[in-house]
């Protein structure tokens, strides 16, 4: 199964449209989105396409190949419009190798880890900017954001194949690239 990862769209009708486009162009089984799916927060600026209603439609036409987790600007009047699940702080998906805890970050991040094996992965957003990092023996991924990057970074996304998570920018340009087989 292939998942293409994202977080961080913030209400942006324009990012989000190329993001489904992109989900087509990568043959992605799934999208997991990490969070901050519809409001932009009052520290961000206001992304470009700002356009909630429309990233509602966009992604409740697609909701049987979402998986959501609640960012900290995703509420429960949000979860009203949308016809899929949100409101979950975390996930956990099965890999060959372990677990993959998929997660916004402002709960739980490379500097407050959840309970985890070594050789697990953590996967979170939030911070808007791509991550690859160890910590205690945990693998910290992190995408960037669609729609508002952080720290000089671009607007992206990663894939995982089962194998190797791809961090990509929106043009599919490869950034970064992870075996965990080689971990």
């Amino acid at each position: 199964m292939k998942f293409l990862i994202a977080s961080d769209i913030h209400g942006s009708a324009l990012f989000c449209e190329q993001l489904l486009a992109i989900c087509k162009r990568e043959n992605a089984d799934r999208l997991l989105l990490l969070g901050d799916l519809l409001y932009h927060g009052p520290r961000n600026d206001l992304p470009g396409g700002y356009t909630p209603k429309c990233v509602i439609a966009m992604l409740n036409s697609i909701k049987n190949d979402l998986l959501c987790v609640r960012g900290n600007c995703d509420a429960e009047v949000d979860q009203m419009v949308l016809d899929f699940p949100i409101m979950a702080d975390y996930c956990v998906i099965p890999s060959e190798r372990g677990i993959i805890f998929a997660t916004h970050g402002h709960i739980y991040n490379p500097h407050k880890l959840p309970t985890l094996k070594s050789g697990d992965i953590l996967l979170y957003g939030h911070t808007h900017v791509p991550e690859c990092s160890r910590e205690n023996g945990i693998m910290c991924l992190n995408p960037g954001s669609v729609s508002i990057p952080k720290g000089g970074s671009y607007h992206g996304y990663m894939t995982f194949d089962g194998t190797v998570f791809s961090w990509k920018d929106l043009d599919g340009v490869l950034h970064n690239s992870l075996n965990i087989n080689e971990i």
